[in-house]
């Protein structure tokens, strides 16, 4: 009998079953340009390369959001299925983290395209921010094993709001976002720490979440200096926070190798992504060696990950891996 019955499906239904998490995959490789591009601004690399990857960036976003939104005519229930579900809702936030990460990555370039990008990732974010804390305040069915890393999306997403947002609005617009995911971080941290300390782990599936773990500190570094322009005792306490958690997760790479491939994967990309772009800022800022050759070398890291993700995706697409039932 052939096996593929099994693990395929006809268009129609996958179609039902397309994962909202794959918006994480625009946050990697959105990411994965912004990095590209700062390191440009040494003189060391081309801006091409940058600027390649954040085309790459774009259409991925358009083509995502584009199928999501015929899933969300086409098949209604599985969209809200999706929206009620402990782990899922928590992607939908990385639709508007992905937005405004293009809004970064086009700031320079296209300002006037950037700055609408900006407002429709702060505003919708900001939408997604308040659904996500009524839901978890209204909830009758959370438990605290459901609590996990991909819960700092909705709301510890807002601190990317400033890094361009200065910019764009007043600078209090940008404070105003900052100190909502800056204080929600600690508290979502104590939640999801607590529960990985005296809970059982995460599920295999979520394992890679652990990842997401470094992108608030990071993000939260680059905002901070985006509102302050000062490279203060506070910058470096989210700096060095955030370089921590990085050697911590180092540490355990070896438990990361060992699981197999889930969409769940991309959240490797975008944290790493955030910590090498903060590393080139310290670089700058301090002029010292050690922050440089760190730079590089996440960058070369980062740049492996999202290539191997990449082409992880592509293969489980054509596999029929991907959209099934799970």
């Amino acid at each position: 009998m052939d096996t593929t019955i099994d693990t395929r499906v006809d268009a129609p239904h996958r179609l039902a079953h397309f994962p909202v998490a794959l918006f994480a995959s625009v946050m990697g490789i959105a990411g994965l340009s912004i990095a590209w591009l700062k390191a440009a601004q040494t003189g060391l690399v081309p801006e091409a390369i940058g600027g390649g990857v954040r085309w790459l960036a774009t259409g991925l976003f358009a083509f995502l959001l584009l199928v999501y939104v015929i899933k969300l005519l086409r098949h209604p229930a599985a969209v809200m299925a999706e929206r009620a579900h402990p782990l899922k809702q928590n992607f939908f936030p990385a639709i508007s983290v992905g937005v405004l990460l293009l809004a970064v990555a086009w700031a320079h370039a296209a300002p006037s395209v950037a700055q609408w990008l900006w407002n429709i990732g702060a505003a919708s974010h900001l939408i997604f921010t308040l659904l996500a804390m009524t839901g978890w305040i209204h909830h009758t069915h959370f438990e605290i094993k459901h609590a996990n890393p991909a819960w700092f999306i909705p709301v510890v997403g807002n601190i990317l709001v400033p890094v361009v947002g200065v910019g764009f609005a007043h600078s209090d617009i940008s404070w105003f976002f900052f100190s909502i995911g800056l204080i929600f971080w600690l508290v979502l941290l104590t939640i999801v720490l607590y529960r990985l300390f005296f809970h059982e782990p995460l599920p295999v599936r979520l394992t890679p979440t652990l990842f997401i773990l470094l992108a608030p500190p990071s993000v939260g570094f680059l905002a901070y200096l985006a509102l302050t322009d000062s490279l203060d005792a506070f910058a470096r306490i989210l700096y060095f926070t955030a370089l921590f958690l990085g050697l911590l997760l180092a540490s355990n790479a070896v438990r990361f190798y060992r699981v197999p491939f889930f969409i769940s994967a991309w959240a490797y990309s975008f944290p790493l992504a955030a910590l090498t772009l903060a590393t080139f800022e310290m670089a700058a800022r301090t002029g010292l060696p050690f922050y440089g050759w760190l730079s590089w070398a996440l960058l070369a890291v980062l740049s492996g990950v999202v290539a191997i993700l990449a082409g992880k995706t592509v293969t489980a697409a054509f596999g029929g891996r991907i959209c099934v039932p799970e």
